[in-house]
Formats: C-alpha cells, sequence, structure tokens
C-alpha cells in the first residue's frame, strides 16, 4: 500500500476518534459546538487556546471534561493578584535528613502536567504572567538555573473575562501571540441553555468517558502536520495574513488607517495548522478555502491591535477581518 494511502487510512481513523471525542465532550458541555472544535483543533495542533467568556459559561468545566476525554494529566491555577511566579513553576527547599545532612529538593508546581487550565489569567502581575512564557513557548522552564522539561503533550488553556477589568493587567502581545486561538464562549441559545437546564438539576450525571491518551494525541498531532496542503491555500494563508500589516505595499486603505500592529509569521504557522485541524473535524482529507475562512478570527484577533483613531471611532477588529477576508476571496475568485 502507497504512503497517501495508508495517510488516508490514518486520518479517517483520526476523524472516527474525534467524533467519539466531540460525543464524550458534549455530554458534560452541552451544545457550543464550534467551542468545542475549536478547543480540540488547539490540542490537534498542539498550541494553547485563550478561552474568552463571562462567569458561568462553563469554561471550567469544558476544561476538566478535555482532561478526562483526551487522557491528560490537568492541573489548574486560579490567577490572583497575589500569586507568585513559584506558585506555577515550583521552588527548591531545604532538606535535612537524619543525619544532619542538608541538601535542597525541587517541589514542582502545577505547571508540571499535560493540561493546565490558567484560570482568570489576567489577575496575577505581568511578573507572575511572565513565568508562562517560556513553559508555553519551549515546554520547559528554568528553576535555580535548570532546565526541567514539562509534561508530553503540554498545553495551556487560560479563560478571561471580557467585561470586569477592575483590578486586571492585560496580557502583553507577546505572550497573547503564544496563544494558538482566542476562543470567545457566548451564551447558549435558548433550546442550548433548555437542555443544560433540564440536564444539570437533575439527579442522573452524565459522565465524560477516556477517548485519547496522551500518547495518542500526540500521534495526532503528528499526523496533522502530514496533512498536505494545496499551494493555492498556502498563498491563501499568506495573503490573509500580510493583508492586516499597516505597512505593507499591498494592504488596503481600510487597514492602513486603522491597524495599529499586524500579525507576524507565527500567525501563518498558526492559521496553517488551524485550518489542517478544522479539516479533519469536519471530515475532510485536504484544507480548503472555507477552513481558512473559519479559522481567520480565532487566528488574527489577538494578534493585530486597532489604533487610537479607530477604537475612539468605535470601530471593530471583527468587522475589520470579516471585511478583509471577504474581498481578498473575492479577488482571488475573479483572479
Amino acid at each position: 500500500m502507497s504512503e497517501p494511502d495508508d495517510l488516508l487510512i490514518e486520518i479517517e481513523a483520526l476523524q472516527k476518534k474525534l467524533q467519539q471525542a466531540r460525543d464524550s465532550i458534549t455530554r458534560q458541555f452541552i451544545g457550543q459546538e464550534r467551542v468545542v472544535d475549536l478547543t480540540l483543533s488547539t490540542l490537534l495542533c498542539g498550541g494553547h487556546g485563550l478561552l474568552i467568556g463571562l462567569p458561568g459559561l462553563g469554561k471550567t468545566l469544558l476544561v476538566e471534561t478535555l482532561s478526562t476525554v483526551m487522557g491528560l494529566d490537568g492541573n489548574r491555577i486560579q490567577f490572583t493578584p497575589d500569586l507568585m511566579p513559584a506558585d506555577i513553576l515550583g521552588s527548591e527547599v531545604l532538606d535535612t535528613d537524619t543525619d544532619g545532612h542538608r541538601s535542597f529538593r525541587f517541589v514542582p508546581g502545577p505547571v508540571f502536567c499535560q493540561l493546565l487550565m490558567a484560570d482568570e489569567i489576567n489577575r496575577a502581575s505581568p511578573r507572575t504572567q511572565s513565568a508562562l512564557l517560556q513553559a508555553m513557548q519551549e515546554k520547559t522552564v528554568t528553576v535555580a538555573g535548570e532546565d526541567r522539561p514539562l509534561g508530553a503533550p503540554f498545553h495551556v488553556l487560560a479563560t478571561q473575562n471580557p467585561i470586569e477589568q477592575e483590578g486586571t493587567y492585560p496580557l502583553p502581545e507577546a505572550q497573547l501571540d503564544r496563544f494558538l486561538l482566542k476562543i470567545d464562549v457566548d451564551y447558549p441559545n435558548r433550546d442550548t441553555e433548555r437542555e443544560i437546564l433540564l440536564a444539570t438539576t437533575g439527579t442522573i450525571d452524565t459522565k465524560a468517558v477516556q477517548v485519547f491518551t496522551g500518547e495518542e494525541l500526540i500521534a495526532a498531532q503528528t499526523l496533522l502536520r502530514r496533512m498536505p496542503v494545496g499551494e493555492s491555500i498556502v498563498e491563501l494563508i499568506l495573503d490573509l495574513v500580510r493583508a492586516f500589516r499597516p505597512d505593507e505595499p499591498g494592504a488596503s486603505e481600510q487597514v492602513a488607517q486603522t491597524v495599529a500592529w499586524g500579525p507576524g509569521p507565527r500567525a501563518a504557522q498558526a492559521l496553517m495548522l488551524a485550518v489542517r485541524a478544522r479539516a479533519v473535524l469536519q471530515g475532510h482529507m485536504v484544507p480548503s478555502a472555507e477552513d481558512v475562512i473559519d479559522m481567520a478570527h480565532p487566528v488574527l484577533s489577538h494578534r493585530m491591535a486597532l489604533n487610537f483613531a479607530a477604537r475612539a471611532r468605535g470601530d471593530s477588529l471583527a468587522d475589520l477581518i470579516n471585511d478583509t477576508v471577504t474581498s481578498l476571496t473575492r479577488a482571488k475568485a475573479a483572479a
């Protein structure tokens, strides 16, 4: 059997397994299929996700359910203003044995896991937030001069309240860029909320079941990178990312007048992986332009910012992304 045939069989097997994971997650996290797909995409790509939503929308439940379904060792950190880096990374303590001999022993912090939930990450000080920078990018931390590898796989799913900003510290651009996707968790529709109401106030407690193991997730991440991407999709990704850079020669007048800074190369890398993940979750064998369009907002919205004049006018970053994606795809269709 040829290698393309083997790849096809592996992708089909992964799609069946992902559907089982979806079914298990949605038994706990009812409705919100897009949120579930985006979170699964984050794990498939080997990245980190930033969940934006009001309290009570199930963000914590989603992460806990994912930990069970994907077979990952999970920890949770509640970020507060008095949280210190050592509370995340761990620290060395001085031990004394029965002979009176003293030695330092490292006590690992909660970051040493496979799936870390950083709850209300913007409530911690910049000093504490920075403790996650090396962990998220390099999958290792340095404590007392020694590099200590984290779990494999290692993912951070952070939550943030978009409304309450008192006593918070906005995430710096360098840390925002390390999140593969920004996932908006909105209110459920009426039918979904009715289903949630009936399912969570009765006596029957539905449990999520494990579908993946950590090793199987790593294999899925490797398989995703082997998935072929057509040249036209690669060019569309490049055109889309570069279209939001205000100093780019081909940038539209709207972008030049409203964007303070645009997405960097990491955005293109994230979009390339994200469109593959969406294609797999949708049951396709190769990514399409529809995948690029659908993943543009969660990949790009936290990697660019409006300038002061645009914010003063009340311009919307979501509208800008939608307008630019629409005009770009129309221009390519007409070419």
